[in-house]
């Protein structure tokens, strides 16, 4: 395990020495969360929605974020121009399929996504990646169905086999979380009970992932190991230090916490194992 903790703390110091510019297409809901936990971490987040620039902005960017979580037909428009830019310019592209299963618009914008866009990242809640698998799942509006909780053998199953179904990095995040290429994969027990008690905590591991994987584009499974590392262990510390207090001092310690990881505080935290 010591070298895939090794690989990701690396990226750590990658992504602040070359910043990253992560193109978000998003949720007006996060979108200032996903901002700023750009930033923390060493990025640099553009926001740009709009049909007619979606193509410019991805051109000039380290990697695309695509995420579902307040739907139009605008910005499925925006989502399709940027992903198919980034396909061709070799840009990394993240997928968040934020409450598909819920509404026929989710499923058949995240369709239609993976069907016309190379995805590189594909990361969701265990009842998002279950639909997105061809599952029964019962997602909870955006949030993971208690219904759809599984083993952790059988959602390594599932992350493996929908990875090589998509040729692409599948992570399921939740209690503990679990990435898979299809060939390799790691499970991390980093976290806090606190992250699912403010919004919008997937949302930054998807910009997390966006960022790493901005700074290492040709290392879409190790980005998203050292994204998932970095979110689990900010969420311990800011719940140590924020142990009587409440959700807004936790969410503000929480960026405080990702903006001051570095390599020997992921290394010496991390708890994961290989599948």
């Amino acid at each position: 395990m010591n070298d895939i903790k090794q690989k990701a703390a690396n990226l750590i110091n990658q992504v602040k020495e070359s910043v990253p510019l992560v193109h978000h297409i998003t949720n007006y809901i996060t979108a200032n969360d996903c901002a700023n936990i750009t930033l923390a971490i060493g990025g640099s987040p553009v926001m740009a929605d709009a049909p007619e620039e979606a193509a410019d902005i991805t051109g000039i960017s380290s990697s695309l974020v695509i995420n579902i979580g307040s739907l139009n037909e605008r910005t499925i428009s925006s989502m399709m121009v940027a992903g198919k830019t980034a396909n061709q310019a070799g840009i990394p592209v993240v997928f968040d399929p934020v409450g598909v299963g819920a509404s026929q618009l989710r499923n058949e914008s995240s369709s239609q996504i993976v069907d016309g866009i190379k995805i590189d990242v594909l990361r969701g809640n265990v009842s998002e990646i279950r639909y997105l698998s061809g599952k029964k799942s019962q997602t909870k509006g955006v949030d993971a169905s208690e219904h759809d909780m599984l083993s952790s053998a059988e959602s390594v199953t599932i992350a493996k086999l929908l990875a090589a179904q998509l040729e692409c990095v599948v992570a399921i995040t939740g209690a503990v979380d679990i990435i898979s290429d299809g060939e390799r994969t790691v499970c991390i027990e980093n976290g806090n009970a606190m992250l699912s008690n403010i919004t919008g905590t997937g949302c930054m591991c998807s910009s997390l992932i966006g960022a790493f994987c901005g700074a290492a584009p040709e290392k879409p499974l190790d980005a998203t190991i050292a994204a998932l590392l970095t979110m689990g262990i900010a969420g311990e510390i800011a719940s140590s230090r924020t142990q009587k207090l409440g959700n807004g001092s936790f969410r503000t310690m929480l960026h405080d916490a990702v903006s001051l990881m570095d390599t020997d505080t992921l290394i010496r935290r991390a708890k994961l194992y290989e599948a």
